[in-house]
């Protein structure tokens, strides 16, 4: 049981820019690539194990192999076979379209299996750039449904001008869009349920306009408006600083000069840590070592105690 790397799945998007290859350091002529899905277990985009004992395998395959020892018990007996995370870098050279997400109970209703909820974590991104994140004004749902048809939706929407470390926490039904120059890390629950508010009345490459779901999507808003959006933090070296607590996901933030042992004797969960900056080494109680980069993403399983780490490197951690 040791760490785990998977083969990213490369997305080539309208809206992609040119960060992602770089990044993860990536031998690919791709252009336009919009999002690295890392650590997916969607039917369909099941992420691939790069190397070792299970190299080849799919996500899900080594789930359902491992069960509770890969995930933890709890985990597994909510989620069984399924993988509940989804983890992406997500690179925007252009406008994405506004969405929402239903929370459990109503995409329950709505025929779904679960909603999504999820979070941002901003890397080196251009100057300037920009996101929606929550409503700034108080509106109805029949209000909201008249500005999207008159072209007005933004003018309820809190925007944002982003930089590196910046963090938003999207909790199903909350209003979102990321917007051109953005560059960051995407943790979620595994779902594909995403409702399409407004597009910018752009069309596709056959002149036509991409669907909206202003009906589902109207179902799925909380209209409550909050003061600031934005998660608000004290980044600290060498200390775990959290910046997420939610039933779906734990995400701590660590920046890492010197080395440090992490404890996760009791914790029942897997652990992935999601590389941002920087270059170190890892060493589980085990003796299995890893390298981890700007780029990586790794799977520690939950049979996992300690992880000892070493080297100059930023990175997020997060779990269930």
């Amino acid at each position: 049981m040791q760490p785990i790397k998977f083969q990213p799945l490369l997305k080539q998007t309208l809206w992609g820019g040119d960060k992602i290859v770089t990044f993860k350091h990536l031998d690919s002529l791709l252009e336009n690539v919009g999002e690295s899905w890392e650590i997916s277990g969607v039917k369909d985009n099941e992420t691939i194990v790069k190397e070792g004992p299970l190299k080849g395998k799919s996500l899900n395959e080594v789930v359902a192999e491992l069960k509770d020892r890969l995930v933890g018990k709890e985990n597994y007996q909510r989620f069984g076979d399924e993988f509940p995370l989804l983890i992406k870098f997500i690179d925007a050279r252009q406008d994405l379209s506004i969405q929402v997400h239903p929370n459990d109970e109503i995409a329950h209703k709505q025929g779904k299996p679960r909603g999504k909820t999820e979070m941002w974590y901003l890397m080196e991104s251009e100057p300037g750039a920009k996101l929606y994140c929550g409503l700034k004004k108080q509106i109805t749902p029949d209000q909201y449904k008249e500005m999207v048809d008159n072209d007005t939706i933004c003018d309820a929407l809190a925007q944002y001008e982003v930089k590196e470390g910046d963090c938003f926490f999207l909790p199903a039904g909350r209003i979102h869009a990321i917007g051109p120059g953005c560059f960051l890390a995407e943790i979620q629950q595994t779902s594909d349920v995403t409702y399409r508010i407004y597009d910018y009345k752009r069309k596709d490459k056959n002149g036509n306009y991409r669907e909206l779901h202003t009906k589902l999507a109207a179902e799925s808003i909380n209209y409550q408006v909050e003061n600031d959006y934005r998660t608000h933090y004290v980044g600290r070296l060498n200390k775990g600083v959290s910046l997420v607590q939610c039933p779906y996901f734990c995400t701590a933030v660590y920046d890492l000069n010197e080395p440090m042992t992490l404890d996760y004797s009791e914790l029942d969960s897997f652990v992935i840590l999601i590389g941002l900056k920087g270059e170190g080494k890892i060493i589980d109680n085990e003796g299995n070592e890893v390298s981890i980069m700007a780029g990586d993403t790794l799977l520690i399983p939950a049979t996992t105690e300690t992880l000892s780490v070493s080297g100059t490197v930023k990175f997020l951690e997060t779990y269930i």
